[in-house]
């Protein structure tokens, strides 16, 4: 009899054993949430700030591609982007003497030299004959590579004797070519 106790006995212990086992394993295989969240919570953080800072950039061949300039800069290193306050970008084409200034209340330039600006956002053409001489618009997106400008918002492109208005536009700043998304209206009044 003792004998048949015992082994019910050990029975019910390893049971019990087996049963808090199982009960363990599913959070002994988990990755420690304090170290995941560690890493998730560096991404968020700047890998460093700079408060008016003013960054020079060269294409490959050695000439001026644009200038920024931003009241405050964070660069978020992990997640591949830099956010700016205020920033000033000087883009320029072809023809180094006369760029173009683009201004914002805030922007983010990413690894793809792709940049994004918005609220209260000015293109300004710094030659005094061309077509356009300012854009203004709400949001633009611009590949500082190419120089190529979108945006899905209204924009209101300003010339010497004229104002369009449209729903979003594609522009190429080498080009000078303009296309408007959704027309809205031109206003023409020449000089006498």
């Amino acid at each position: 009899m003792s004998l048949f106790g015992f082994n019910r006995l050990g029975l019910s212990i390893s049971a019990l054993f087996i049963l808090a086992l199982l009960m363990y394993i599913p959070s002994w295989m988990e990755e420690p949430p304090v170290e995941q969240s560690k890493q998730e919570l560096d991404a968020l953080k700047p890998a460093y700030k700079a408060k008016n800072l003013t960054t020079t950039l060269y294409n490959q061949d050695g000439q001026l591609n644009h200038k920024v300039f931003a009241q405050s800069m964070e660069h978020y290193d992990q997640l591949g982007f830099v956010l700016f306050q205020k920033p000033r970008y000087t883009l320029y084409t072809d023809n180094a003497s006369s760029p173009w200034v683009v201004t914002a209340q805030e922007g983010a330039l990413y690894r793809n030299e792709l940049i994004q600006l918005e609220n209260s956002v000015v293109i300004e053409n710094q030659t005094a004959d061309d077509f356009v001489k300012s854009i203004t618009t709400e949001y633009i997106q611009i590949n500082l590579d190419t120089k190529q400008m979108t945006s899905d918002q209204m924009v209101e492109i300003l010339g010497t004797q004229y104002v369009i208005q449209s729903n979003g536009f594609n522009a190429n700043l080498r080009t000078q070519e303009y296309e408007l998304i959704d027309h809205v209206q031109t206003t023409y009044s020449p000089s006498n």
